[in-house]
């Protein structure tokens, strides 16, 4: 005879399953709002199968949390979106929104399926992750149908291979280096294309946002992306590469929000956690201490960035309280 093991959800499983719901009714939300105002109908025909994928996991993510009575996240819903607003973000801003959503996406999922045990959790994000790689690829296909698409800089094939005999390889602190490495360059200019999109979502939450210090906020993380892109670019430029232009060319003038100052704010810290990871990762895999030196230096900044964030989300009362363990020693005194 087999036995069906029905293990309890893990903190590790409940905490990605939280977050998952918080990022899809995000999604939702934000999908919504850019169907009403997207213009080119091939842009129109992903944007909705983008959002009826987030749809299609609320209903099983709901599931999960009233199998193990744990109580469903309020998350965000058609309260957080005003789908009658004018059009904030141009078309061509939305597509690349697409593409750099599925990237995330697929990172969020491998972090998931790599952390679930139970089978049923596994099978979920699996599915999940199949679906975030083909709508990145159909979102890839569609900006080099449109001509939208932005490579990363081409390299030179070298006559012969080598090894690395001398530290100098390391680079120094300050100074004269070598040439930038491919996967370094690939960094920088991942790095650079993600502040980029960044930058333009913050100009327009800070033109739309009803709170002086939400649309403050938004105008000092703008700042920091512009600043974060022309650090990485000033190192593309010192070996001669191509850098990405900086247009803010997807936003309208439009001052009034399709979206909460929750909503924005919750989607503001999501990508600051994203970058946090990005940065590390690059500090992991370059090896010029030039490199791992400003990836520090700015990992410090958006820590900082992102506990003004969270400050202000509770000051208002936004930041929805994440799964936690009991605390013992509050209990003991009840006791």
């Amino acid at each position: 005879m087999t036995s069906t093991h029905n293990a309890p959800l893990s903190s590790a499983e409940i905490s990605q399953i939280w977050t998952t719901y918080q990022e899809d009714t995000t999604s939702i939300c934000m999908l919504t709002y850019f169907l009403k105002t997207v213009e080119d109908p091939d842009i129109s025909a992903l944007l909705q199968h983008a959002l009826e994928l987030s749809e299609s996991h609320i209903p099983k993510l709901t599931n999960f949390f009233n199998g193990e009575n744990w109580p469903v996240p309020q998350g965000f819903s058609e309260k957080d979106v005003n789908l009658s607003t004018p059009r904030l973000y141009t078309d061509g801003f939305m597509l690349h929104y697409l593409q750099m959503m599925g990237i995330l996406g697929m990172n969020a999922y491998s972090i998931a399926i790599g952390t679930a045990v139970r089978s049923d959790i596994h099978d979920y994000y699996s599915e999940c992750m199949t679906e975030t790689v083909d709508l990145h690829k159909k979102a890839n296909s569609l900006l080099l149908e449109k001509g939208l698409f932005v490579r990363a800089p081409d390299i030179t094939p070298p006559d012969r291979i080598a090894f690395v005999t001398d530290n100098s390889f390391l680079g120094k602190w300050m100074g004269d280096t070598r040439p930038l490495t491919a996967l370094e360059i690939a960094n920088l200019y991942a790095n650079s294309q993600r502040n980029i999109l960044g930058k333009s979502l913050l100009i327009g939450f800070s033109q739309v946002a009803s709170d002086p210090e939400v649309r403050k906020h938004m105008v000092k993380g703008k700042e920091i992306a512009e600043k974060h892109v022309e650090t990485f670019n000033t190192k593309l430029n010192q070996d001669d590469l191509p850098v990405s232009a900086t247009s803010d060319a997807g936003i309208s003038d439009s001052t009034i929000s399709p979206f909460s100052d929750r909503l924005m704010m919750f989607f503001t810290g999501s990508l600051i956690a994203a970058s946090i990871g990005y940065y590390g990762s690059s500090m992991s895999m370059d090896a010029r201490k030039d490199l791992i030196t400003n990836y520090s230096r700015l990992t410090i900044e958006i820590l900082k960035y992102s506990a003004e964030s969270a400050k202000l989300m509770i000051n208002n009362g936004w930041m929805e309280e994440p799964p936690q363990a009991k605390n013992r020693d509050k209990l003991a005194k009840k006791g």
